[in-house]
């Protein structure tokens, strides 16, 4: 998100970050201050005398407080989340505090959409109550202004839904920006219909544009290992585990919705990429239509990361930081809206400069190899998901619970 912002004007006064091997990247990639150490150790003072501003002066707040407790995932693998019941939401409590010993002119706060659930938005209600507590007590109109961003809606190469929030000390309503990429006519049906040709903005960016000129086939630390390696090549772009179910096209080895979404997932030339993960399994993708892992590169250029930007660490580590960042391109469209709407400094509505390049149609798709013959025993009538908290994991759980 520091990386978008900067592209939109902002200069970055300091960046708390707790994670070593990240702290190593932004100090190889930036000259910024980097307070390397958890936001709860870190005083509001500190941060004052680290940026060498005054309460008041700093023009913007940015920040992600850890997603974990309110992600998706959490629901898949428990039927629901603990969120504030996790301990690591107490950093959004982190970051309020800081809004309030700070009071910056404006603050930018992103989580995932899961901050925001219906019924469960215990997240947001804490942040609607202190807020409403700092401008009692320290005489501030923050008004909070919300919306769930898709990335691929402003110009990233990628599906990637998250949450934003934005406050201004003033009271002003912050106008969050219009959309400016859509699903061309005659796009993947599955896809969201947003705009034509006729009648919106450009066509959605795509895994082609993004990464079609990276050349890392013959790296030998990008090949898929683990049981389902050898399967991978049986399935098309843009198509995951699914394909191999009785509503498939494939063989019937699977059952529909019985595993994880990303399960041998294959990205597509011609389509944005779905959601890159901070900590995929060996056969959770997106992967590479080339059947092996995205390369660090690769990786950066979905996230829209400048391309001088080299992240530190083996892929463990650069698939960690990379997949916990947020699209620099959407933080760029939004600074520039900041900008625009509540600071004093318009950027002369210039366009953002993140947005990848179209390129020349992709080729055609990879072929589709057979199935291996150490898959062909899976093939048979297999159940559908029957449900949530009725699956295979879910019962586990009950049976441990009885147990006990």
């Amino acid at each position: 998100m520091d990386l978008g912002l900067e592209s939109a004007g902002f200069d970055v006064s300091a960046a708390v970050e707790m994670d070593a091997d990240a702290v190593k990247t932004l100090r190889h990639n930036r000259d910024w201050v980097v307070i390397d150490r958890d936001i709860h150790e870190v005083s509001s003072d500190h941060l004052l005398a680290d940026t060498g501003l005054k309460e008041g002066e700093a023009d913007l707040l940015a920040g992600g407080p850890p997603c974990q407790p309110f992600s998706k995932s959490g629901y898949w693998v428990r039927g629901d989340s603990r969120r504030l019941d996790d301990p690591r939401a107490s950093t959004l409590e982190a970051y309020l505090r800081v809004v309030r010993d700070l009071k910056p002119k404006v603050f930018l706060l992103e989580n995932v959409a899961g901050l925001a659930y219906r019924n469960k938005d215990e997240g947001l209600d804490l942040l609607r109550r202190t807020i409403d507590t700092i401008n009692q007590e320290a005489g501030t109109e923050y008004v909070l202004s919300a919306k769930l961003l898709n990335a691929a809606d402003y110009g990233a190469p990628q599906l990637r839904e998250r949450f934003f929030v934005v406050g201004h000390r003033e009271g002003e309503m912050f106008r969050f920006p219009a959309r400016s990429h859509g699903q061309p006519m005659g796009g993947d049906p599955e896809l969201p219909r947003l705009f034509s040709p006729e009648t919106g903005p450009e066509a959605y960016r795509t895994t082609w544009d993004a990464i079609g000129d990276c050349e890392d086939d013959d790296d030998p630390t990008l090949a898929m290992t683990g049981k389902w390696a050898d399967l991978l090549p049986s399935i098309p772009e843009g198509q995951n585990y699914l394909y191999h179910t009785d509503r498939g096209s494939g063989l019937p080895l699977f059952g529909w919705r019985r595993r994880y979404w990303s399960f041998l997932l294959k990205l597509a030339k011609e389509l944005p990429s779905w959601t890159l993960t901070a900590q995929p399994g060996s056969a959770i993708g997106p992967f590479h239509w080339k059947n092996r892992r995205l390369s660090m590169r690769e990786l950066c250029r979905l996230q829209t990361f400048p391309d001088d930007y080299v992240v530190l660490g083996g892929r463990p580590s650069y698939q960690k930081q990379i997949g916990n960042a947020v699209p620099s391109v959407l933080a760029e469209v939004l600074g520039l809206q900041i900008r625009r709407t509540l600071l004093d400094s318009p950027p002369s509505n210039r366009q953002p400069k993140l947005v990848p390049s179209r390129r020349v149609d992709p080729p055609p798709s990879e072929p589709v190899a057979p199935v291996p013959n150490q898959y062909r025993d899976l093939i048979g009538d297999h159940s559908p998901h029957p449900g949530t908290g009725k699956g295979w994991a879910a019962i586990g759980r009950k049976i441990v619970a009885t147990k006990r």
